[in-house]
């Protein structure tokens, strides 16, 4: 079997597309690269999406952590410590647990019975958990960078007579996103490091279909060589990080165009016309 053909049979694997067994033996270095690549379709799906649904939840606990109310201000403090106290593997195992005991013929609310087979499969609840975890450390991360506003830049806004929601949407969150995006840039990179513990909690893979770590890891098993698969994976989140850290790096220089230090300077001609 060349690698091609390899590609075409384990290429989608991870998401039910191909092969439905796994080779057994006379591993090839391409099955590997392939198997484990495949997998990583996962850890992509993980990370990104809930980055994008983290993102949104990490601003509203900031801001209601921020804020002088305590009914809004106590629930906000109370969820980040908690998700930032715990391990996250314990979480993955904690939630996996309290959803298997909903009842598997689902729950009757209003006539209507909902569902809850679902929710312990590892697209659903360990994306659940991944997006509260990620939302927890996000939102310290932007809590900090709202405390660290200049009151200058807010008392200039207050003169030029910007307040109420002009002034959060035109000064507090752009700074806010400013000071904060290079620890969420971190964050992110973190985020899509810990995708790899889904498939070792308590979320079981279906079929063998898991992450890069999951195949990396039946790979080493049946080897009995872990130099060879955990390379491969770590070769992977290495060029994972480096598009991470690209496209952050260009949504922070967009974040900062305004500043001088980001301004190109132009060479004009002037032409002295008059001694």
């Amino acid at each position: 079997m060349s690698c091609w053909d390899t590609i075409q049979d384990y290429g989608l694997r991870s998401i039910g597309i191909g092969e439905n067994l796994l080779p057994k033996k006379d591993f090839t270095l391409c099955q590997e690269f392939t198997l484990i690549g495949s997998g990583l379709l996962w850890n992509i799906y993980f990370g990104v999406l809930a980055l994008f649904f983290g993102f949104f939840l990490a601003n509203a606990l900031a801001l209601a952590k921020a804020s002088r109310h305590a009914w809004l201000r106590k629930p906000a403090e109370w969820f980040i410590f908690v998700f930032r106290g715990s391990p996250l593997f314990i979480q993955f195992f904690l939630a996996y647990e309290a959803l298997v005991l909903l009842p598997r013929t689902g729950i009757e609310l209003f006539g209507l019975t909902i569902a809850t087979s679902w929710t312990t499969k590892a697209w659903a609840g360990a994306l659940f958990v991944l997006f509260l975890n990620t939302s927890a450390y996000s939102a310290e991360i932007f809590f900090g960078a709202l405390r660290s506003i200049p009151k200058g830049d807010l008392e200039a806004a207050e003169a030029y007579g910007i307040t109420g929601w002009n002034k959060f949407r035109r000064i507090e969150w752009p700074t806010m996103l400013r000071l904060g995006w290079p620890a969420y840039t971190n964050e992110a990179i973190f985020l899509f490091h810990a995708t790899t513990l889904v498939f070792f909690s308590g979320f079981p893979a279906f079929g063998q279909q898991g992450d890069a770590l999951y195949y990396a890891n039946y790979f080493a098993d049946k080897t009995f060589n872990p130099f060879v698969p955990y390379p491969i994976i770590a070769m992977y989140f290495i060029a994972m990080t480096l598009i991470i850290t690209w496209v952050f790096g260009r949504i922070n220089k967009r974040l900062n165009r305004h500043l001088p230090q980001n301004m190109k300077s132009r060479i004009r001609l002037r032409p002295q016309l008059v001694r």
